[in-house]
């Protein structure tokens, strides 16, 4: 029983933070919003503007979020979500002005990009119960 309470309350988390922080983006009022921005201005912005994609990428995690709430995509979410984490950490070398106070000292957008490996660990959690079969919720 406890197994499936820590599936549960882990996709509970996910679903929270990914959904409130998505959310945040696509109303206008996320505090990432600048790195965002500043990330898409020097990769993609040629292809998407980079106002477009903040609102975009928020969609996108509220999505991410929802899809954790859904115990039969489990597999999608995971991947989906380690794509999408994949992908925050590349300010970490693109934006290291922004990311870093000093050397191995981030600064709060460092901190807020690092702690996605909280995110990850529980994601997996989730991932590993459910493929393993050991819970089914």
């Amino acid at each position: 029983m406890e197994t499936r309470y820590i599936s549960l309350f882990n996709r509970y988390a996910l679903f929270i933070v990914y959904f409130w922080f998505g959310f945040l983006k696509i109303i206008g009022y996320s505090p990432a919003h600048d790195l965002v921005t500043s990330l898409a201005d020097i990769t993609i912005s040629s292809i998407i503007p980079s106002r477009i994609f903040v609102y975009f990428l928020g969609y996108i995690e509220c999505a991410i979020g929802v899809i954790w709430l859904f115990p039969k995509f489990t597999k999608v979410a995971f991947w989906v979500l380690t794509g999408h984490l994949v992908a925050t950490f590349f300010p970490t070398f693109m934006l290291a002005d922004i990311v870093w106070a000093g050397t191995l000292t981030p600064s709060l957008v460092g901190q807020y990009i690092i702690k996605n490996v909280v995110l990850f660990a529980s994601a997996y959690t989730v991932f590993v119960l459910y493929r393993n079969k050991i819970v089914f919720s």
